[in-house]
Formats: C-alpha cells, structure tokens, sequence
C-alpha cells in the first residue's frame, strides 16, 4: 500500500492519519488537537470493516500499539490509536484497561456500575491515562502518554464529553471533565496532555512516517 495522502487545488499532498476508533467523540477531540497541521484525521467508520482487534493487553500501552500497529497493517494508511481509561485508587486500579467494557456496553452502564462500587468509599482518588501509539504500515511504532489527576464524585454531573467525564471532578477548575467545555478539557486531560507531546514533534512524525512507509 502506498502513503495516504489527499490531494487539494493546488497539488499539495496532504498525510491521511487514520484514528483507530469508531467513537465520534475521539474523532472531534483529535480533529481539534490536530487542527494547525496538514493532515486529513478519518476514523474507522469511512472505512469498510476490518478484522476486529481484541484488547487483551495488561496495559494501556500494550493495547494502544496493538490497536494501532495492526490496524496500519490492515489499512495500508498510518493509524493513531489511543488506549484510555480510568484507575481508581480504592477500586485496586480498577476499571483500568477494562474501562470501555466495565459495567456493559454503554457509558451509563459504566458509570452506574463505578457509582455502585464508590458506594460508601471516603478515599476517591483516581487519575484518567492515556497512551498513544501512531503506527506506519510496516508495524514501525511511537508512543506518547499523559496522566490526569482527579476525584471521583458521588453522582453525575455535566453533560459534554463522553465515559466516565460526569465522574471525574477536575480540583484545579472544579468542574467534572462533563461540565468543561472541549477546549478545555483538551487544554489538562490525560489525551491532551499525551497529545501535546505528540503535537510538539509532529512534523517530524510526518517525516518519520512517510519514511517508514513501504510503497508498493
């Protein structure tokens, strides 16, 4: 497969990244935080379906490369994945790696599951993680992480964003990461905070990733 790139008037190639995830919500808050470079973010639902990947990694960043590296196999484009989730410190870590699936299917499901178990906890610290692995086809692979440090409410409040956000009160702006707007939430969560290490290099990445492209 060749290196994704779209074309505009004036002939300008354009690097495709595809983001591993079919959540529109990721899919916007990446667009934001990629919105000064020349690059196209598509996520996997303007494709056709690929083989499903299972996360069975015991890290975020074992999950994260995963994602990423095969997924970039699959497709032939570069591929950013992101492995997220929430550790509560009286919950032993959970529901760490298992955040997406911890109560069911859905973010209600989740969230009235962690209520249920805080039920009568007095110690509510928790941090959000993220690790962010950007893959080339040829399974070549960086990372980058951040961490968020916050506490976990005694019910839902706010309505933005998207998980456990009604849950997870932010002390510095004392809000819950569902009250911030998108802006600001990008500015101190654990994803934007990965990002601005991947924003600050990301032109090399570009370079690095049109290098590590095999073309047919």
């Amino acid at each position: 497969m060749g290196f994704g790139v779209t074309y505009s008037g004036d002939k300008k190639a354009r690097t495709t990244l595809v983001l591993a995830t079919t959540n529109n919500g990721k899919v916007e808050e990446f667009k934001l935080l990629l919105t000064d470079f020349d690059v196209e973010i598509k996520g996997l639902r303007e494709f056709g379906p690929i083989p499903a990947i299972k996360e069975d990694g015991k890290t975020f960043e074992e999950n994260a490369v995963k994602k990423a590296s095969l997924t970039a196999k699959a497709l032939g484009l570069p591929v950013l994945a992101d492995d997220s989730g929430l550790v509560v410190k009286a919950l032993d870590g959970r529901p760490g790696v298992r955040s997406a699936r911890y109560g069911g299917s859905s973010d209600r499901e989740n969230n009235l599951k962690l209520l249920k178990e805080m039920e009568g906890i007095q110690d509510r610290e928790a941090y959000f993680m993220c690790v962010i692995a950007i893959s080339a086809p040829n399974g070549s692979t960086l990372v980058y992480q951040g961490k968020c440090d916050g506490v976990i409410t005694d019910e839902l409040t706010g309505s933005n964003g998207f998980g456990y956000d009604p849950l997870f009160y932010y002390p510095p702006l004392k809000k819950t990461f569902a009250q911030l707007t998108t802006e600001e939430k990008n500015r101190v969560s654990h994803r934007g905070r990965a990002m601005a290490g991947l924003r600050s290099e990301f032109n090399k990445i570009l370079v690095w990733l049109k290098q590590k492209t095999t073309l047919d």
